[in-house]
């Protein structure tokens, strides 16, 4: 009988997508979470808009041109992709399989239109929303950011609301980002417990919800 570390050397690997409002704090808590676990890896998007302050190509996105985006989407390299005010975003699916058949999870950091192209070809997907405390909250946190004028900031609070409706059709899990160093344990526990048991896991409490 095969022992529980060479069963987890060749298992495959899950797809973890997790998605929130522009400006809820889904990329700082992504990358506190990698952090904590073993063997999950971030998936570097593609994207047509400019890079922001402090952000690298290669670590934040993949910073490339329209034209690139879309010779990309007629060879069928992209596992998703969605047009986001104006701008391309997509994921590579050849460095997502590639990773998955090697045993690693791939943590998928996508809106929630992408979130659901996902799924439809990973049914085993694990699936979180990030969401605000509240309108409020976002507004102030994407204003703080200083990359968007005033009218791009009103479109995204406007897509907010529309996003965390479908999210909660198709997302297995809603974490909320009031407290910032639980809402990161709360995600690293619905990883956990996937990756551990086989099945998305279903938690509740008052920072975690399911649908």
């Amino acid at each position: 009988m095969k022992t529980n570390a060479v069963q987890r050397r060749n298992r495959r690997g899950r797809v973890i997508v997790i998605s929130g409002p522009s400006g809820v704090g889904k990329s700082t808590i992504c990358r506190e979470a990698l952090r904590r676990l073993k063997n999950v890896h971030l998936s570097v998007s593609l994207t047509t808009r400019p890079p922001g302050p402090n952000e690298q190509n290669g670590r934040d996105y993949w910073f490339v041109s329209e034209q690139e985006f879309r010779e990309r989407i007629e060879r069928g390299l992209l596992l998703e992709y969605a047009n986001v005010f104006g701008n391309l975003y997509g994921t590579p699916k050849d460095k997502v399989d590639e990773a998955l058949e090697a045993g690693q999870s791939v943590v998928l950091e996508i809106d929630v239109q992408g979130g659901k192209q996902a799924k439809a070809v990973y049914p085993d997907a694990v699936m979180i929303f990030i969401l605000p405390p509240d309108e409020n909250a976002l507004a102030e946190r994407i204003g703080r950011r200083g990359r968007d004028s005033a009218e791009v900031i009103r479109k995204r609070l406007d897509k907010a609301g529309a996003e965390i409706a479908s999210a909660r059709e198709h997302y297995d899990h809603m974490v909320i980002n009031e407290d910032l160093e639980r809402a990161i344990d709360d995600v690293v526990g619905i990883i956990e417990q996937a990756l551990d048991g086989g099945a998305s896991p279903r938690r509740r409490g008052s920072s975690v919800g399911e649908h």
